[in-house]
């Protein structure tokens, strides 16, 4: 018997009788491989882009509808950043893998006390320091859109655990292909054939919703519809449990093709595939008939499911998670009601928010415009341009006395509807540009609202313009006296414009001249 051979099997003898001291072995090999990632370019810079472009957003002052967020949309906005992370350690973990077997050293660790599929283990845990940073960094960009002061809505922890999740992901598969091809072109080719395989199974599925959970991110077509936490619908729970089931059962699969032949390692490889098959089977259960139903209820009939707060003379309704909103919306009113004049100016309004739910989250159905008098539609997406849309949405039924009557003015009332909407603003042309489809300020254009926008000619463009840039107080005393004319049905932009001592447009004013 060799001296190599007597040394392996007293080495085998040690580790039988003090299993600790291999494990302990197994753990300083695994702190030695995390520390040895670092020295490949892509783990760091993935790193560093990753760590670094979250912390800049993180103190980075953000404005418009990013200022309002929503808990429930806020949890998913953490999977994509760890994406290019969790494809270096593919790479890379698969690389150190195979070290030994590209240096030729193999039979050196031969001699060693640990056997081979512990070193196994100690690969994938040298992922773990990795895993464990993206979900700081996942706790932190959560936390920080929570502490703001216009966040509503709740998170999901099965949502916030996809990055983590990911990233083990990632570090397992690597190491399992290292163990099946000892080839360190397999991982290059591996992330090109995932991507491959990836495509032709959701063209092959036609996108069904089992094949798009097989991914380990799930994204969403669109990213504008904001719905209540309980009508989001995502199977994120039973996700999780699918990653985890298939990070262990890659992992315990690596360690297998090792040589790890323990009865304790196959239970587990069974139980991980336990789990991934139940995670996979309940994730692709489609939408619950209660869930069907309850999004018909939140789209068809708001009010019953919705609290209702008062505000000076209106009334302003809305879902469970945004009730503290009310006041902010009461803001607006209360800024477009005083430029108006007769009744109008005292009008009891009911603000109710609304939203189409029936397609869940991937589509963006436009809302019906409300019939009943004094009521204004709000959206569940705050900040930015929402905010002139909702004045616009004010200023329509004040001027027309619903909403669907509202966006089908197309005479001189436009105009008046407009000063209303930013005659009050702090910088009116501002909001001017931002409500205005093609963000202009001369010209014709469609003016959007919360349900039915509103079409400026040229003509009416130019004779608000010219209202925004005279006095305040001037032209509301004006609109105010003429409150009457101003309204009536049929009054053209010119008469309106003469009305408030504007410069009558030529050519066509109205949309009716076009």
């Amino acid at each position: 018997m060799s001296l190599a051979t007597e040394t392996a099997a007293e080495s085998a003898a040690v580790h039988e009788d003090d299993p600790r001291r291999s494990w302990a072995a197994v753990l300083a090999l695994a702190r030695f491989e995390a520390r040895d990632l670092l020295r490949y370019i892509p783990v760091v810079a993935t790193l560093l882009l990753y760590v670094g472009y979250t912390a800049w957003t993180l103190f980075h002052e953000k404005e418009g509808m990013d200022a309002f967020p929503a808990l429930q949309d806020a949890d998913r906005d953490t999977q994509p950043g760890p994406l290019l992370l969790g494809i270096a350690l593919f790479v890379c973990v698969n690389r150190c893998t195979l070290r030994s077997r590209r240096r030729g050293t193999d039979r050196q660790f031969d001699v060693l006390v640990m056997e081979p599929w512990r070193r196994t283990v100690a690969h994938v845990l040298a992922v773990v320091p990795f895993a464990a940073v993206t979900a700081l960094v996942v706790l932190g960009e959560f936390t920080r859109q929570a502490l703001r002061p216009g966040a509503v809505g709740h998170g999901s922890l099965a949502e916030l655990a996809v990055g983590p999740l990911y990233v083990l992901l990632c570090g397992a598969c690597g190491v399992l292909l290292a163990r099946l091809v000892p080839s360190t072109f397999a991982a290059p080719v591996g992330v090109v054939g995932l991507f491959v395989l990836s495509v032709f199974i959701s063209a092959g599925t036609g996108g069904a919703e089992w094949s798009r959970w097989l991914s380990p991110i799930v994204g969403e077509n669109s990213g504008n519809t904001v719905l209540p936490s309980d009508l989001v619908g995502r199977p994120a729970a039973w996700h999780a449990l699918y990653l985890t089931g298939l990070v262990l059962l890659l992992a315990l699969g690596a360690v297998l093709a090792s040589g790890g032949r323990t009865g304790y390692l196959k239970a587990g490889a069974v139980g991980a595939l336990a789990l991934t098959l139940t995670g996979a089977v309940c994730q692709s259960g489609g939408v619950p008939a209660e869930l069907t139903a309850a999004r018909e209820q939140a789209t068809v009939s708001p009010q019953r499911v919705q609290t209702c707060v008062k505000r000076g003379g209106s009334t302003y309704c809305a879902f469970p998670e945004w009730t503290g909103r009310a006041g902010t919306w009461a803001g607006v009113v209360d800024r477009v009601q005083p430029l108006a004049g007769g009744t109008a100016a005292r009008q009891p309004l009911v603000v109710r928010q609304r939203v189409e739910a029936r397609y869940g989250l991937s589509g963006d159905g436009a809302i019906d415009p409300l019939t009943a008098p004094g009521q204004v539609t709000v959206g569940t997406r705050w900040g930015g341009n929402r905010v002139p849309e909702f004045a616009v949405g004010v200023a329509s039924v004040l001027v027309a006395g619903d909403e669907s009557k509202g966006g089908e003015l197309c005479d001189g009332r436009v105009v008046t509807t407009m000063w209303l909407a930013l005659g009050g603003a702090s910088h009116p042309m501002t909001d001017l540009a931002n409500v205005r489809l093609d963000d202009s300020v001369t010209g014709s254009a469609y003016v959007l609202a919360p349900t039915s926008g509103l079409s400026m000619t040229a003509g009416q463009t130019a004779v608000l313009r010219e209202l925004l840039d005279r006095p305040r107080d001037e032209v509301t005393a004006s609109v105010k006296r003429h409150w009457t004319e101003l309204t009536a049905s049929g009054v053209s932009t010119a008469q309106v414009a003469r009305v408030l001592g504007a410069e009558v447009p030529k050519g066509a004013q109205d949309c009716a001249d076009e």
